[in-house]
């Protein structure tokens, strides 16, 4: 079996400019743990999930080193939000993206999920987002392919 045997051509990407206000709402309100971010021609030039927006929220290493105290003080922490509010999602985005071709076999889509610890991958065909598949597409997949559920 191959990837656009299974994957949805749902392909709902943000744009560059997003904020993460608004990144944060559509996934929220679509429940949606991952994004693709596509520039105007709809080329995937990121992900954006729920654990790159929760990240945001905490201090970075650097942060964290030259101020230990800063991860501990859930009032500070809390406050960063408001200062995320307006920023591009680019700030938080994961830029090098795990992708799978159309073409791909199945398996290969779902030991990369696997092995990255993954949940969804983008579909791409020509550097251009023409859909998604999920862990979930995948084992409903092979369950029904080969167990005959």
């Amino acid at each position: 079996m191959k990837v656009k045997d299974v994957m949805s051509k749902d392909v709902d990407y943000l744009s560059p400019d997003t904020t993460y206000e608004e990144a944060a709402k559509t996934m929220h309100e679509r429940s949606l743990s991952s994004m693709a971010v596509c520039d105007r021609q709809g080329k995937l030039i990121g992900i954006l999930s729920e654990k790159d927006l929760f990240r945001a929220m905490f201090p970075d290493y650097s942060e964290f080193y030259s101020a230990p105290e800063s991860l501990t003080d859930e009032e500070e922490i809390e406050e960063r939000v408001n200062g995320l509010r307006a920023r591009p999602i680019t700030e938080y985005m994961t830029r090098q993206v795990l992708a799978v071709e159309p073409s791909a076999a199945l398996m290969k889509a779902g030991g990369l999920m696997l092995s990255h610890h993954v949940h969804h991958l983008p579909v791409i065909e020509d550097g251009k987002l023409i859909g998604h598949i999920s862990r979930e597409d995948v084992f409903s997949a092979i369950l029904k392919h080969k167990l005959g559920f």
